[in-house]
């Protein structure tokens, strides 16, 4: 039977087989690290008993997929066994605090969301994965710094990887390590070297391309951003970014009174309400964000998760939302064109180019750099001020954790990493729905049916009548 270490590449190969006591891989995209550094963990906690590995990431949803790395590595070593399996929350849909895989020999592997306080109190061969974009890599790294000094039960080893993420802010501590404080220029020297007390591996994907088969050529056109190019995949340190809403800034506002399911029904005698849509189609879902106004403070009610329908069916499902809301703000980019022409022919809109409001239903929102740039810190300012609440809930705290706020040249733009949930939608329709809710706007009735022939099936009157004095 083939062992699983006779499948990694010759460059995973040379980091796996590296004996230091002090690693950091500097790696492009793409090119297997976090499966190697999974083989690395499994066959640290083969190697002795009660052992333990902690794995630490940017996220929660990026350590449950290390740990899942893990157990793919024990059936493919099929001489490694698991005893149990653990994972350990303080309430449900809470951040997740550890999830552990227990060997039978009693060895651990333990994965976190890299942050100080979950990192803390482990004694621990350590693997921070992606490191350079933990919400406070300095931070983490003095808190999970006694993991590996402690002499007692033998030398620890620590292990860095993660692709380049500027010289500075989040990026600037893994920047240090492996560049010896700025005295080593990293793309002038072999893929293997020292700094400091570190051995040093780094692999773009120039380097890789010939063992995985990559065409180059047609990847670095599927990018088509030179910046992105240069540092996702090139592993060059051109500029850096930042967490939009850290964990501890959302647990600020998390509560179990927030929802993420109401029907419309449910919704009449009640608000302001106010929505954001993401819309998507295929590759991401589209999400509506509905926010309820109590008091000076916006409570989430729902978030609706619509994958694979087509535009006509979204909107027979959105409908009835839409009619209850006072203002809603609407994604009018790519596929989303398509669904705000159908609403164009029923509601009365304004688009997001400069037009003045007054008495207008819908905002079709085209979403370019400036418009960017408006709407997300104002996301941030309402977490910040505490006027937002948000539920207890695993994919939703994830999808708004992965937003990055990036500088380059002084300039902020915001993006986030294609996963195979999405393209953090939700937060972009949370941000919508705070930018509907700024708008203002009273209490919408119920709306009257109109029976209307259309492709499209019957559709409510335009506009509901509001009710004087329900709301200011």
């Amino acid at each position: 039977m083939t062992s699983p270490i006779q499948l990694l590449k010759s460059y995973q190969s040379r980091v796996y087989r590296d004996t230091s006591r002090f690693i950091a891989w500097i790696a492009g995209r793409q090119i297997g690290k976090s499966f190697t550094g999974a083989m690395r963990s499994v066959a640290l906690a083969d190697m002795t008993a009660k052992r333990d590995v902690l794995i630490a990431s940017p996220s929660e949803r990026q350590s449950m997929e290390a740990i899942e790395k893990c157990r793919a590595h024990v059936e493919a070593f099929n001489t490694v066994k698991i005893a149990e399996e653990i994972v350990e929350r303080d309430a449900p849909g809470a951040l997740m605090k550890s999830s552990t895989i227990v060997f039978q020999n009693g060895s651990r592997i333990i994965a976190v969301p890299g942050k100080p306080d979950t990192v803390r109190g482990f004694t621990a061969d350590i693997w921070m994965d992606e490191f350079a974009f933990f919400e406070d890599p300095a931070a983490t790294w003095k808190a999970i710094l006694p993991s590996i000094s402690n002499p007692l039960k033998g030398l620890k080893t620590a292990f860095l990887t993660s692709t380049p993420n500027g010289k500075s802010g989040r990026g600037k501590r893994f920047y240090d390590i492996v560049t010896d404080k700025g005295a080593i220029d990293p793309t002038q020297m072999e893929p293997c070297y020292k700094a400091g007390a570190w051995s040093i591996h780094r692999t773009p994907i120039t380097l890789a391309a010939p063992e995985l088969g990559t065409d180059l050529e047609e990847l670095q056109a599927a990018v088509d951003d030179d910046e992105t190019w240069k540092q996702e995949f090139l592993a060059l340190f051109i500029d850096g970014s930042n967490v939009l809403l850290p964990y501890d800034l959302m647990a600020k506002c998390e509560s179990m009174e927030a929802t993420l399911s109401i029907t419309p029904e449910e919704m009449a005698g009640r608000g302001p309400w106010y929505a954001g849509i993401d819309f998507g189609r295929t590759s991401d879902p589209s999400v509506l964000w509905l926010l309820e106004k109590v008091g000076d403070t916006l409570w989430t009610r729902a978030v609706k998760v619509l994958k694979n329908e087509n535009t006509v069916d979204q909107f027979e499902i959105l409908k009835p939302y839409i009619e209850r809301c006072a203002f809603v703000a609407v994604d009018w980019t790519g596929p989303g064109v398509g669904f705000g022409d159908i609403l164009e022919k029923h509601y009365t809109t304004c688009r997001s180019t400069g037009a003045q409001f007054g008495g207008e239903k819908i905002e079709l929102c085209s979403f370019t750099a400036p418009f960017k740039c408006d709407i997300f810190p104002k996301l941030r300012s309402a977490f910040d001020a505490v006027k937002l609440r948000v539920p207890f809930a695993t994919e939703t705290r994830e999808d708004l954790h992965e937003m990055q706020q990036i500088v380059s040249n002084g300039k902020y733009s915001y993006s986030a990493p294609r996963t195979a949930a999405g393209h953090s939608d939700r937060c972009t329709a949370l941000a919508l729905a705070v930018r509907a809710a700024s708008r203002g706007g009273g209490y919408i009735a119920p709306p009257r049916v109109i029976v209307a022939a259309s492709r499209f099936g019957n559709f409510a009157a335009p506009r509901s009548a509001t009710v004087p004095g329900r709301f200011k």
